[in-house]
Formats: C-alpha cells, structure tokens, sequence
C-alpha cells in the first residue's frame, strides 16, 4: 500500500507540473550577496566626474521645504529613488538593504560616518508623504546616521527633478484603465562628493554595499592626499 501511495503521489506531482504554470524563480541580484571578487583598494583608483548633481525642490520626513543642494556640498553623498510600496525585490528594496548595508560599515568608523550622507527620494510623493517617510525610516536609519528620507509636494515637482537625473516612472494598468498600485522604473543610485559633482552612477547589476563604501572612501582620500597625509578636514 505504501508503494502505491507514493506511485500515486509521484503521478501527481507530475501531472501538476505539467498541467501549471509555475512562477519564474527570483534570481536576486548581486547587492543581496557577497562580492565574487576583491574589489581594488579604496584610494586606489580614480572616479571621474560625470556631472553636476541638480537641484530641486523636496521635502524632507517632518514636511519642511529644502532644495536638494541643502543635501549636497558639506558630504559625499549616496541617492536613491525609491518608492516605499515597491514589491520588485531587485528594485527599491534592493536600493535600501544596500544603503542600509552601506551605513553599517561606515558607521564603524567615526571620521567615515561624519563625512557621508545617505538621501532616498521617493518616486511617489502622492502616497509618500513625509509621514509616511519618516515612518518609513524608522525600519533602516540608525540613531545618528545622516540618512535622509525625502519627498515632493506634487508629482508636478518630482518630474523636473526625475529629468535632470535621467530618471523615469510608469503607472502600471490594467486593460481597462486602472491603476494597479504599483509603478515600472529605472533602478540607479548616484555618488555625489563634495563638490556636488556626480561621480559615480551604479545599476542593479554593479549596486553593492562593498564598492559603494569603497568608492565613499575614495572621495574622501582625495583631501587627504598620499597615504599618511594630512586630513584636510
């Protein structure tokens, strides 16, 4: 009886695999996991910059106004865009465990955690209103980390800002016209140093917490000069 229980059993299985359709396994992106490879010492290497990082009005977690250059000049900086319902794993969650990873490591090292900020700007300020951020926040944001959690007061203010950063989002429908909730975008993170200059800009296939902080340190080496200079700051 037993024989003919699992015989049954493996028929089963095997008619519902043929006879279902069966979701795609999530492939995670390289962010999620540890790097394959050593990536080159910080100081080591040079990041050209790309650019300067635009302005544009926002508001931050307790609703008060600022322009993005608030953000930017006094620290290097990592931005994201972010919304905070965003179900695609390699999208905006991935985003935050990376900056969030990000702010571990440089909150280990004093002059490091005093020298860098991280900003999220959300994607859509008609659901994420700054309470909504700030309530957000409180799930990533170690007490004393600069890490800014911000949004726009209309999507109207959003667009100039998604434009200057090459940025865009789609409403996602359905076939008769409504809003399924949920929205299509480009995943990148900008670095952006002292001189509101653009640095680096990582995707999802080259977005990890190791390069990242690296790339930080990086920067910073710049004012310091040769190995055992002096810290301009």
């Amino acid at each position: 009886m037993a024989a003919v229980t699992a015989a049954l059993s493996v028929c089963s299985t095997a008619y519902t695999a043929e006879h279902e359709r069966h979701p795609e396994p999530v492939v995670l992106a390289p962010g999620y996991a540890d790097l394959e490879f050593v990536p080159p010492p910080a100081g080591s290497y040079g990041l050209p910059s790309l650019g300067m990082a635009a302005a544009g009005a926002v508001l931050d977690a307790q609703g008060d106004e600022h322009t993005l250059h608030d953000y930017f000049g006094d620290k290097v900086v990592v931005m994201s865009f972010i919304f905070t319902t965003c179900s695609d794993i390699n999208g905006c969650p991935l985003a935050t465990f990376v900056l969030k990873k990000v702010q571990d490591r440089l909150g280990k090292s004093p002059r490091l955690k005093k020298r860098a900020r991280l900003v999220s700007i959300s994607f859509d300020p008609e659901f994420d209103t700054p309470q909504v951020m700030a309530s957000y926040a409180e799930n990533f944001r170690q007490p004393g980390f600069d890490w800014q959690f911000l949004t726009t007061a209309s999507v109207a203010a959003l667009a100039p800002i998604l434009s200057n950063y090459g940025q865009w989002v789609i409403k996602d429908y359905d076939e008769e016209g409504r809003y399924l909730g949920t929205m299509s975008h480009l995943l990148r993170v900008f670095l952006i140093d002292e001189q509101k200059r653009i640095r680096n800009i990582y995707s999802v296939s080259f977005l990890h917490a190791d390069t990242i902080a690296n790339d930080i340190e990086t920067l910073l080496a710049e004012k310091r000069g040769p190995p055992g200079g002096i810290d301009v700051d």
